[in-house]
């Protein structure tokens, strides 16, 4: 069976507001508990393990994104991308800094960093990995291995416009509050698809802040997160 590709994800209807699950607790958004998490984990299992099945015609391939939570005054910030729109796959999309594992990267961390400074500039010296989170399956036959890790103050970015629009920065209380999360889903000729979305305005920015619609997977990926730091 044939998937359709989502050409507009904001236009197909919600089909569910998670408002029932409670959000992280605040005290569990702090760096000494996340670095406590990662070296002691609970036992846990993601809730969403990928896309379903894969419609590429491209055999499996490793890739790595980095979840960098900026360390701010008032709490973290998750950092992420606005991907390019000429681009020919998820153009515009609202994404994570990564992309494909290469030969020479030593390690899925490796790759991660490495992605991050040519896409958006943010240097390795500020970055404090924290660890990884459960491989994450796309429908473009892609293995995504999330890594999670801090970012301290003083970093500078630089975009490469041929891939990233730009970045913006979202509290991680908002991601990980389920409230905030809706199920979207659409039937089609023998089969139905759906995706979780987590769309965000700063309410504190300009009267006319654009909304950022986050999405499939990435907000898979950070559904899987708020399980982690739930359990």
């Amino acid at each position: 069976m044939s998937r359709p590709p989502i050409l507009d994800p904001q236009a197909v209807p919600v089909s569910g507001v998670d408002e029932h699950l409670p959000p992280v607790p605040r005290e569990r958004l702090q760096q000494d508990f996340l670095r406590q998490r990662f070296l002691n984990p609970p036992a846990w299992q993601p809730e969403i393990a990928g896309d379903g099945a894969s419609w590429s015609e491209r055999s499996p391939a490793d890739a790595a994104v980095l979840i960098p939570l900026v360390l701010r005054e008032e709490g973290l910030n998750l950092l992420l991308t606005r991907r390019a729109a000429h681009l020919r796959d998820h153009a515009g999309q609202i994404s994570f800094p990564g992309g494909r594992v290469e030969p020479n990267d030593a390690s899925m961390e490796a790759a991660a960093l490495r992605e991050a400074e040519e896409e958006i500039g943010l240097a390795p010296a500020h970055i404090e990995v924290l660890g990884r989170l459960p491989i994450y399956s796309t429908v473009t036959a892609f293995q995504v291995t999330p890594v999670v890790a801090l970012v301290h103050p003083g970093f500078a970015l630089s975009l490469d416009g041929a891939e990233v629009a730009e970045v913006f920065e979202v509290p991680l209380q908002f991601l990980m509050s389920p409230a905030n999360h809706r199920h979207h889903r659409f039937e089609f000729a023998g089969g139905h698809r759906q995706f979780l979305s987590m769309p965000w305005r700063n309410m504190d920015g300009p009267e006319h802040a654009p909304e950022y619609f986050i999405w499939g997977a990435t907000a898979a990926m950070l559904r899987n997160f708020y399980r982690f730091l739930s359990a």
